[in-house]
């Protein structure tokens, strides 16, 4: 059995990795940390976990720690920084679900977050954990930096385009929504039930750090800087990432041609869904799932494509792209643990 420890594990993200954990059947929990909830069971943060995982919230320490195989850090940008290095030290295979170790190049990162780096040299040890791009890669590294839930939404649907080369690289546009869970669990008043149902809001235009995730990863898969345009909105549902993506085709082609292109980008990726011509996605597809979602509409009109992608915020967009980075790290079925349909209702 592999033994896991969740640092972090009663915010929204990290209760969802000790969800998915808990059903796992190569998974042993052996420790949650939580400094608010340090002595209380997970059962009595969460009581959904009751009979189900009632192990008690501890403090940090790292000799506890290294007690575990592998560690999940769901912890705020800029504490991982200062943690995992300790970890890694200690041998530990660990999964970063902030934003610290995403990046190649720590500059792009103090310009995006404001701080410095703390840890470059963890950067060229870390490997960016998006499974369908990168699933060579992560299963030979000890250090996964998981990415963001807008950035996997927005690449997965982008990626086909970009690595065939089939569109314009100047004026690529994503405007996407994110339920308020993407938000965290920290008491915010933009964020309480009043302010943001039965409304809809952008914000962080043109300034959000997810654009450079998409940004390196894109520009990765053409050999090429790309720079493009991201809008996410708040939009009144708990969970799930809604992302409308347009480009400019250099040749026009059909829907059908286009799936086609995507199904042989995407063939035998278990997680990733490709609509037929004529069918788009919708969240409730998706949310509680890892699966990715992805249809396309060609725009005669205008030579342009329009791809609508969606994902679950909390389970691909972050703790479920984590058990996916374990079990490649670990050698296990890609899928295990995570073979659930999502909550239509």
């Amino acid at each position: 059995m592999i033994n896991a420890g969740i640092l972090g594990g009663t915010g929204y993200a990290g209760i969802e990795v000790v969800r998915l954990l808990t059903k796992h059947p190569e998974v042993n929990i052996k420790y949650i940390v939580s400094h608010t909830f340090a002595g209380q069971k997970i059962s009595e943060v969460y009581p959904s976990l009751r009979g189900i995982c009632d192990i008690r919230c501890e403090e940090l320490d790292l000799e506890r720690a290294a007690e575990c195989d592998v560690v999940f850090t769901a912890l705020p940008h800029g504490a991982s920084k200062e943690v995992i290095p300790k970890l890694f030290e200690k041998g530990l295979k660990i999964i970063d679900l902030s934003g610290d170790f995403r990046y190649d190049d720590p500059a792009v990162y103090e310009k995006w977050y404001g701080q410095k780096h703390d840890c470059p040299e963890l950067l060229e040890k870390s490997v960016y954990g998006l499974c369908e791009l990168h699933r060579s890669e992560i299963k030979t590294h000890t250090l996964i930096g998981n990415p963001g839930c807008y950035t996997t939404c927005s690449i997965l649907a982008l990626a086909p385009l970009v690595a065939n080369g089939l569109i314009d690289l100047k004026n690529i546009i994503i405007d996407a929504k994110s339920g308020v869970t993407g938000a965290g669990r920290g008491l915010a008043l933009q964020n309480m039930f009043c302010e943001c149902t039965e409304t809809m809001k952008a914000y962080k235009v043109a300034t959000h750090r997810h654009t450079s995730e998409i940004e390196q990863e894109l520009s990765r898969l053409a050999g090429e800087e790309i720079m493009l345009s991201f809008t996410p909105h708040l939009a009144p549902m708990k969970r799930g990432i809604f992302a409308t993506c347009y480009a400019n085709l250099k040749e026009f082609k059909t829907d059908e041609e286009l799936v086609e292109v995507y199904k042989k980008f995407y063939d035998g990726e278990r997680f990733v869904r490709i609509y037929e011509a004529g069918t788009l996605p919708e969240i409730k597809h998706i949310t509680g799932s890892n699966y990715v979602a992805i249809g396309l509409v060609a725009d005669k009109r205008l030579n342009r494509v329009v791809v609508v992608s969606c994902i679950d915020n909390l389970v691909k967009g972050a703790a479920g792209q984590a058990v996916q980075n374990m079990n490649l790290i670990f050698g296990l079925p890609e899928e295990t643990g995570l073979i659930d349909a999502g909550y239509y209702l």
